[in-house]
């Protein structure tokens, strides 16, 4: 039984990929979901983020503030950096948690998750598989344009900030383009999970 990291740039449409793949029966778990627990109250990195950037971040419900927290690391790499080396440690365990959960719950189908950072954060044991999701750059500004509303020159400021594709690439076990229309991706992943469910036995 396999595990499937799912990765790939910003507007690459990993996201759509996850969604897709979900369609056609993958059990899929969402990194960013899994990090957002690992600081909840009670969650194994809350003490830690609490005890790095102090008690203003605490909403009054316990929950940490997210604006809060993101407006002290934005920008600042050093603050970053401290932020990423408490919660990318305890979203692996997590991830690794949730899919022994789930095989011990009963999926046998190979397990799909989305990281983004899955690259940058070492996570490569977790996975038998790592599928890079790619796309034109010109596609990849005009989707976020339309997505999130950014600038084109603030979409490219985000990806000269984040790893290139080629240095994804050289940990990917296969690459998706994702160059056409939804039903065309659907079509292609149709065919790549025939594949994977052969491959999981």
């Amino acid at each position: 039984m396999i595990t499937i990291g799912l990765t790939g740039g910003i507007g690459s449409g990993k996201s759509t990929v996850a969604q897709i793949l979900g369609e056609l029966g993958a059990p899929t778990l969402d990194a960013d979901k899994v990090a957002h627990t690992t600081y909840a109250p009670d969650g194994p990195a809350y003490d830690a983020v609490i005890a790095a950037f102090g008690t203003d971040i605490v909403a009054p419900d316990r929950t940490i503030d997210r604006k809060r927290l993101g407006a002290i690391v934005f920008g600042k790499p050093e603050q970053l950096n401290k932020l990423t080396s408490i919660v990318w440690p305890a979203t692996r365990d997590s991830i690794r948690r949730n899919v022994a959960e789930l095989r011990a719950r009963g999926a046998r189908l190979p397990i799909v998750v989305e990281a983004a950072i899955l690259i940058e954060a070492n996570w490569q044991p977790l996975f038998d598989e790592i599928w890079l999701v790619r796309a034109p750059r010109e596609q990849v500004v005009a989707r976020i344009e339309i997505q999130r509303g950014l600038k084109p020159e603030e979409t490219e400021a985000r990806i000269r900030a984040q790893l290139s594709d080629e240095d994804r690439a050289k940990h990917a076990t296969l690459t998706i383009g994702n160059n056409g229309t939804r039903e065309e991706l659907r079509e292609l992943l149709k065919e790549v999970w025939a594949e994977a469910l052969k491959r999981n036995g």
